[in-house]
This record gives C-alpha cells, structure tokens and sequence, in this order.
C-alpha cells in the first residue's frame, strides 16, 4: 500500500512538468526507458527510469535504478528479483551486466554462467560472455557472440560485437559486413553505425554519410565518437584519438567513461593537466575502473620522480634510482636517436620522452587496454615507457634492446602519421633490436618452435590479429616473432632500403597493397616465399626438439649426480640441436660448470664465450666468463663482458665495482669513471673508498680538480684514510698519474 501511495505521489508531481510527462505515462517497461535513452530524448528517460524505481517489483526497480546511476541500489534490488525469481535466466543476465558496466567482471562472469546453467543456450548470457572476453581481446569473444547470434539471429548487440571484433583485427570487410547486417536487424542500430563511420574517418573521410545519421537518431549520442576514438588509439594514432574523444564528451559532457579515456591518452601523450582535469572529472562523478583510479595513482606518484631534459629527449626516472641509471639510459637514448635518424632519414619534430618504472605495476597502468603488447615496453607516439631494470629479475630483461625496440615504434609510427600495420612496426622494432647488436633481441623460443611445427604462423595480411586476438596462449609472442622474421626476409632478399620504400606506402596503402607496389608480389605468393625461406632456416631445430627435450632432461639428471664427462658428451649434443636455448640451465652453462668441475678453465672459458654470443645474459654466468678471462690476464675482455651486464642489469653494485677496476687495469680511467660513479650512486657501505676509487679514475682520466674532491670527500669519510692522504699530497706536488 505504502509502495502505490509514493507512486500515486511521484506521478502527481511529475504530471506537473507539463506535456512531457505523456510520454512517461506511455513508458513504463524498462525497454520503453532504454529506448528513449537510445533516441536521445534523455529528460523523458529519466522520468521514466524514476517511475519504475518505485514500481513494485524489484526487476522494474532494479532498471530503473540502474538508469538513474544508482548502481549500489540497483545491485541490492537484483539480488531480491533473483531471489524471488531464481529460474529466470534473464534477470541474472541484466545483474550481469550491471556488474560488467560497474567494473565487477568476476561477478560478472558468474552471474551469466548462473544463467547458462538455467538455459544453456541462453542468448543473453552468452552476449555477457563475450563483451566479458572481448574486454580481454580473447578469441572467445568472436565464439560467444556467434553462438548467441545462432539462438537469437535478431540479437542487435551480438551482431554489432562481431563488427567491432572485426575492425579491431585491422578486417575492415568482415566489420562492414557485420555491420550493416546489424542494421538489417534495426535501422537504429547506433553502435553499427558508429563502426561504419570509423571505417570512414580512419581512411579519412571525415565527409562520411554514418555520423549525420547516428545524429538524426540521438543529437546527443556522443558514444559515437568515443567508438572512433578507441579505434584510433588501438591503431596507435592518439593524437586523432584524443580529438574524438574530445567531441565525445562536448556532445555528452556526462560520459564518464570517455573522460576517462581522454584523460589516460592525454597522459599517454604527456599532457598531465589535461589528462588530471578528466580523469578526476570520471571519478568524482563514479566512474572508478581499473585503469581511471590507477591512472590517478600513477600521476600522484610522479612527486618521486625527476625528469632531466635536453632539446632532444626528457628522461624521467624514480628518485631512488636516478643516479644510477640517468647515465645509461641517457647515452643509450642518443644513440638510438642518432642512429635511427640516420639509418629512417629524418629527423624527429619532437623530444622524446623515457619514463622507466621500478614497479611493474605502475609501468602496466601504463598498458592497461592495449591489446598485443609485450610486458617490457610501450610506445606512445614520441612517449616511451617501459620497465626499470629493477622491475625484473636478473637477467630475464635486456633494458637496451626493449630501448632500441620502442624507439624504432617512435619512427616508423612518425613516419607513417601512425598509419603502419601492426604487424610492420612491430616486425622492423624486433629486427631493429638484433640489428644493434646480434646478442640482442629474443631468440627461438620452443613456444614458437611449437608453433612452426604445427603449422600456426598467420598470413601476413591476417598478421595483426596474432597481435590483438590471439587463439592460443603463445600466440602474441609467436607474431612477434614472425613480424620480426618477415622485415629480416625482406631486408636480406630485397634489401633495407625496400623496408623504408614499404614504411612509405604504409602511410597510405594496406598490406596487400604495399606488398603489391613495393615488391610486386600478391599476398599469397609473398607468403609462400615467406614460409619457405623461414623453413629451411628452422627445420633443423624444429625437427629436432622432441630429441633436445629428451636430452636435457637426461643431461639435468647426470649434472645433478657430477657425472662430468657424461655431461659434457650429452652437452654438447644437445647444445647443437637447439643452439639458441640460452635461458636458465641451458647446456652452455651445464658444460662449463663440468669443465670446471674437471679443472678445465680453458675449455669452460670457450663454452661460456658461446653462451655469451649465443645471447645468454644471466649475470651470475657472465660474472664467471669474465672472472675466467681476468685469471688469465685478459683484463679488456672481461670488461667487455661485464660492461654487457650494464644493458641488462645494472643494479649491481659489485658489477660496477668490478668493471671499474678492469677498466682502470687497462688505462681506461674515463670508462672507471662512469662505474665508479655507479657505486656511489648506490649507497655503498663504504663510502669513503668508493669515493678513493673515483679519484683514482678521475686523476686517471686527467680531470684533477675532481679527483681532488673525491678525495676530500674519502678524506671526510675516514680522516684516517692513509692511501687518500697521500694521493692528495701527490696531487699537490703535480703527479698525474698513479
């Protein structure tokens, strides 16, 4: 009774808004509500959302709730409607897409599994599914929605899904399709249209014919061109992507979701107080996601970090680790710069922005919503970040080479005006990295062996979607692998500068159409020379995997029980089935510690110098070669190899100790320097000899004056120091050298 009379009252109220309140009266199911949503008419939504808030049954009140942004309620009023109802497969679909748009995907996921095990071919529910994978770039998106389309053939949002899919893998006529058979569904199919218009505006057509049609359906649909803008940021073109998003929230100012969006690619971009306005905006007002709240907590933590600048580049680095690293990665940054100028032909308009994170966690904020990345680093147009050495374990991350890699995104998406495939840039980053040096970049890997046995690489023209929707676990990974493969074939059977011609098509050519212009080969006949010239070069290993497989568990087990001739013979043997194994436990490193076990430097010496130019990067194996190479006198060449630990784990201060007294040992006081430099930058315990070691590079490298300081600042350390004194005295008395 009491529920009728406060209806009776809201409606005695509302009837004094005037006219409008008709149309209200008329609307009293929820898909009356959400179809003057949809149609723009928003004041007649609202009124109709509020009507049903106070209806009797919990359902209506739960959608009408929901529309008013009540989501705490909304969610309290499904649990009733399900409790009262619990063989209704449809409610715990709508609970479901509450918690999917209220950031809850683990309940999510339940509910609508809830539902499937009332109706297992629920086609609601499979829908839920599949938005749920499709926000993961899961290949089991694609098989969802298809399977909800077969229940329900007039399922408008399935059908629009499969479009977006499409479009995401770069499959602009399978998207079409999808989309216009949406609109054979319902010519009002917004979402539908708003695809079809992307495909337009990323071709540049901005004249298109689908925007003035969303805008006769809903003036106010500014979702339309927030889905352009997330296109255009898949596609890595932010700038573009940030201008649609812009007009996505001028139309709908309470499109949180897009603010949030706008705010995290202006901070992908560097414009902090921009990107800040929004995302505090989207959260003040509820919108709270993963990437809204983390994205704010990143940015608050920038007060650790310092950015240290030139005309050229802007290095920004935690404050606990600045010291250490600027040096590095600053020389690093303007050698990859120079060379990579000289290598593309031009000059970049922009100073390139490095931002490393300690905490993986804050560089993965960073990432959040991109599709086929690697875990390492990530490139936004002239802004780079990536991890720290210190986000990794040892050895497991060559900082240098993921440098080398992102740097090359910078060019080829400058180059292009951000037009290049997906698989091209990251195919010219991969064959970039080895390209510096071929101890770099990644080797085969028996995920990709895998993969080359059962025959799964992609065609090149299908090449993105290994990238965005990968159909199996190792899927990413292995396109990586094949693009950087592909731009090698070209570069060894065509040459490097058809690579560059082929950067030139792409910023206005597809692949198929590049192929055709730059090498005069069709799609099809490039892959075949592709997958043949790839075979002869990986048929040996690939063949013989199942046998490596054998062999090394054989030969764990024989260095477990010190049988050391056995496993120098079984070594060997598996060493050269699959040379390009170097991670942990490789055979390199089992036949060295044999040799060694057998008193046999020399022989362990070689075996650890293949493993080394093999690409192996363990710092505790290197530190062995090098301590090898010293014993016998070898001095520069241990510090050549210790000096390749600086590119992939510098925080080490016994590294830096060590490669520093090499260097001096060799006369190559300016090299001490910069690693005697590090310790200190480290925080040493003894402080005063870290600071005697720096004058003694310094003074060995001629520069007196800092030599000098250095050894006050030893001498204020420990007064007492006896080798410091009498350095300064010799300094005073004019000696230069040691």
């Amino acid at each position: 009774m009491r529920m009728r009379s406060s209806l009776v009252r809201f409606a005695s109220r509302a009837l004094l808004a005037g006219p409008a309140f008709a149309a209200l009266l008329a609307a009293q199911t929820p898909g009356d509500c959400h179809a003057l949503r949809r149609r723009g008419k928003l004041g007649e939504a609202q009124r109709c959302y509020q009507a049903l808030s106070v209806r009797r049954g919990p359902a209506d009140r739960a959608e009408g709730l929901w529309g008013l942004r009540r989501y705490e309620e909304a969610n309290d009023q499904f649990r009733q409607a399900v409790a009262a109802q619990p063989k209704d497969p449809g409610l715990r679909v709508r609970w479901g897409r509450l918690f999917l748009e209220r950031f809850n995907k683990e309940e999510a996921a339940n509910v609508f599994q809830e539902a499937l095990q009332i109706d297992a071919n629920h086609p609601g529910a499979l829908l839920g599914l599949a938005l749920l994978a499709a926000e993961s770039f899961e290949q089991k998106a694609v098989e969802f929605a298809e399977k909800a389309l077969q229940h329900d053939p007039k399922l408008l949002e399935a059908r629009e899904l499969l479009a977006r899919l499409a479009l995401e893998e770069n499959n602009t006529a399978k998207a079409t399709e999808e989309a216009l058979r949406a609109l054979e569904i319902s010519s009002e199919g917004l979402d539908a249209m708003a695809l079809l218009a992307t495909i337009d505006l990323l071709v540049g057509r901005r004249d298109t014919e689908w925007l003035p049609k969303i805008f006769w359906v809903n003036p106010a649909y500014g979702e339309a061109y927030a889905i352009a803008a997330r296109f255009f940021v898949l596609n890595r073109r932010y700038e573009e992507g940030i201008e649609m998003y812009r007009k996505a929230v001028e139309l709908s100012p309470d499109l949180w979701h897009a603010h949030s969006e706008l705010g995290v690619n202006l901070m992908r971009l560097a414009i902090e107080d921009q990107a800040r306005k929004h995302l505090e905006l989207a959260y003040q007002n509820g919108h709270r996601d993963a990437a809204t709240v983390n994205t704010l907590r990143l940015m608050d933590s920038y007060r650790n970090f310092e950015t240290h600048r030139t005309s050229r580049t802007a290095v920004r680095l935690h404050k606990k680790e600045s010291r250490l690293l600027r040096p590095y990665f600053e020389e690093e940054l303007r050698r990859a710069i120079t060379a990579l100028e000289r290598k593309y032909q031009m000059r970049l308009e922009r100073p390139v922005q490095l931002e490393i994170y300690p905490d993986h966690e804050d560089f993965a904020v960073r990432t959040m919503g991109m599709p086929g990345l690697g875990a390492l680093g990530v490139t936004f147009g002239h802004v780079v970040a990536m991890d720290s050495p210190s986000a990794r374990e040892p050895g497991t991350f060559h900082w240098a080479s993921t440098l080398w890699h992102e740097l090359s995104h910078v060019f080829t998406l400058a180059a292009t005006s951000h037009c290049v495939p997906r698989w091209f840039t990251e195919g010219m980053a991969v064959f970039e990295e080895t390209q510096v040096s071929p101890e770099w970049g990644d080797r085969l890997d028996p995920p990709v062996i895998e993969a080359l046995a059962g025959k799964k690489l992609l065609p090149v023209e299908q090449l993105d979607r290994g990238f965005v929707r990968p159909a199996y676990p190792a899927q990413v990974v292995v396109s990586y692998y094949q693009a950087g493969k592909t731009c090698e074939f070209i570069a060894e059977t065509w040459g490097f500068e058809q690579l560059l011609e082929m950067l030139k098509s792409f910023a206005a050519r597809t692949t198929a159409e590049t192929l055709e212009t730059v090498l005069r080969l069709k799609p099809e006949e490039f892959d075949t020379r592709f997958f043949a010239w790839l075979e002869e070069r990986t048929k040996d290993t690939v063949r013989n995997f199942d046998d490596w497989k054998k062999r090394m568990k054989n030969l764990t087990a024989l260095a477990r029980s010190a049988q050391h001739d056995q496993v120098i013979a079984e070594g060997r043997a598996a060493r050269d089935l699959f040379p390009e194994y170097v991670e942990e436990h490789s055979a390199y490193e089992l036949i060295a510690e044999a040799y060694l076990a057998k008193g046999d430097k020399s022989a362990a010496e070689a075996e650890l110098n293949r493993y080394m130019k093999a690409g192996g990067r363990s710092p505790e194996t290197l530190k062995k070669l090098a301590a090898l190479l010293a014993e016998r006198g070898a001095a520069r060449d241990a510090a050549l190899v210790l000096d390749r630990l600086n590119y992939i784990y510098p925080n080490d201060e016994d590294l830096h100790r060590r490669l520093g007294d090499l260097w001096m040992k060799g006369g190559e006081g300016g090299r001490a320097v910069r690693e005697y430099s590090a310790v200190l930058a480290m925080q040493p315990q003894d402080v005063a000899t870290s600071h005697f070691n720096l004058a003694r590079a310094f003074r060995q490298a001629g520069q007196m004056d800092q030599a000098e300081e250095h050894l006050f600042l030893a001498l204020e350390a420990a007064p007492g120091y006896r080798a410091a004194q009498q350095m300064l005295l010799e300094l005073s008395g004019g000696q230069t050298k040691e």
